[in-house]
């Protein structure tokens, strides 16, 4: 009657999801304030000042005509312009509106990437460890096959594991850089490697291997070391943007991809791009914010509360003996459960009403993630609670 696929699909619920729902049921128990949920990556800073200017202006000064119509499916040639200018401004590059198609945020950005690559279910992708649990599901919707390979000790790139996984099916390698779940930015060096070791594959193989850079935390940086551009360092890159948590636009769903000039068949490519958006039903992103990206491109987040968060986490965990991935971006922190068992540990903090996701859905069991985009205050709450769970396995 309908598709097992889809239903398991529709069956099987985001765990990151079910934390979030069992947190909402238990601050209506026990108050809001008595929760410590960081479950959910929801940015907590509203969006900068500028957002909010645009939209009262459209809504008071324009007509409607003018940000409620539709747009060309590839957006509106004056917002892709703004992005394409924006980012020359500050890669060095050469882009304009033809490199930039205009999508419902990152995840929309990553089927369509998916979708106009994949020729066959025998086409793989390579997805490092620890990832977004979502990319196995968008994958595997667009007919591709998942690998993973793990990563190296400190959550770098492991290149002689992505090398081991590479073969004449390899389609695509997907990194995100400031992680999601370990907030880790990858070094320089070690995307340089990842680069020399795709083109000595491309050659091998005699077709082209994309990098798709999915980077929704690109601006979320806490530290002088700054996420690669990686079509600076390597020429078939496919990148995926969302300003859901640059701009704090989570649900506003707008982003783009990015098709280098460098990429091989550009145009090809940046067509199949249009062809899969249209098979996907993406008749075009929203109107009314891509204006409003075309007004705001150039603003700033605020992420002074994520980096106060960072800080007082990062200070005082190791001391209490958690081994904890230094979050130089994004706002996640991934921290090894002291029994080597995340559900576990997972389980042991909701006695304290503290919610965390366990890593297992990430690749790594032996983690949790905790978002830290939430008040100040329930982070300090936090610290006597990971104090006390730390005691409890030293007993």
């Amino acid at each position: 009657m309908v598709s097992k696929k889809m239903l398991d699909l529709g069956t099987k619920r985001s765990v990151i999801r079910d934390i979030f729902e069992y947190g909402s049921m238990l601050a209506k128990e026990i108050g809001a304030e008595n929760v410590l949920d960081f479950s959910l990556g929801n940015p907590s800073t509203p969006a900068p000042r500028e957002v909010a200017n645009t939209i009262k202006y459209m809504v008071e000064e324009l007509s409607p005509k003018e940000y409620n119509s539709y747009t060309s499916s590839a957006g509106n040639t004056d917002t892709r312009i703004a992005v394409a200018k924006n980012l020359n401004k500050r890669f060095a590059t050469d882009y304009n509106e033809n490199n930039i198609f205009m999508t419902c945020g990152a995840a929309a950005s990553l089927n369509i990437i998916f979708k106009a690559i994949i020729e066959s279910d025998d086409d793989e992708i390579i997805v490092n460890i620890p990832y977004f649990p979502e990319y196995k599901v968008f994958i595997e919707g667009q007919g591709g096959k998942p690998i993973f390979a793990k990563c190296s000790e400190n959550l770098h790139l492991d290149i002689d594991e992505i090398e081991s996984k590479i073969n004449e099916n390899t389609k695509a390698v997907l990194i995100n850089s400031p992680n999601n779940p370990s907030g880790v930015i990858y070094p320089k060096e070690n995307l340089e490697e990842l680069a020399e070791l795709l083109q000595e594959k491309q050659k091998e193989y005699s077709h082209p291997i994309f990098l798709i850079s999915d980077e929704p935390y690109r601006e979320l940086v806490f530290t002088n070391e700054k996420p690669e551009f990686l079509p600076n360092i390597y020429d078939n890159t496919l990148v995926a943007y969302s300003w859901s948590k640059s701009l704090s636009l989570p649900g506003e769903r707008i982003g783009y991809i990015l098709v280098p000039n460098k990429v091989k068949s550009h145009e090809d490519v940046f067509a199949a791009v249009g062809g899969a958006a249209r098979v996907l039903g993406y008749v075009c992103a929203p109107s009314m914010f891509q204006y409003v990206i075309k007004n705001c491109v150039d603003a700033q987040p605020n992420i002074e509360v994520y980096r106060t968060n960072r800080n007082i986490l990062f200070e005082s965990l190791p001391k209490f003996g958690y081994t904890v991935a230094n979050p130089g971006g994004a706002f996640y922190m991934f921290i090894k459960s002291p029994s080597g068992d995340g559900n576990e540990f997972c389980e042991r903090a909701k006695k304290y009403h503290m919610l965390l996701v366990p890593g297992e859905g990430f690749g790594m069991k032996e983690y949790v993630r905790l978002s830290f985009c939430v008040d100040t205050e329930k982070i300090e709450k936090s610290i006597d609670v990971f104090k006390k769970l730390m005691d409890e396995y030293n007993l």
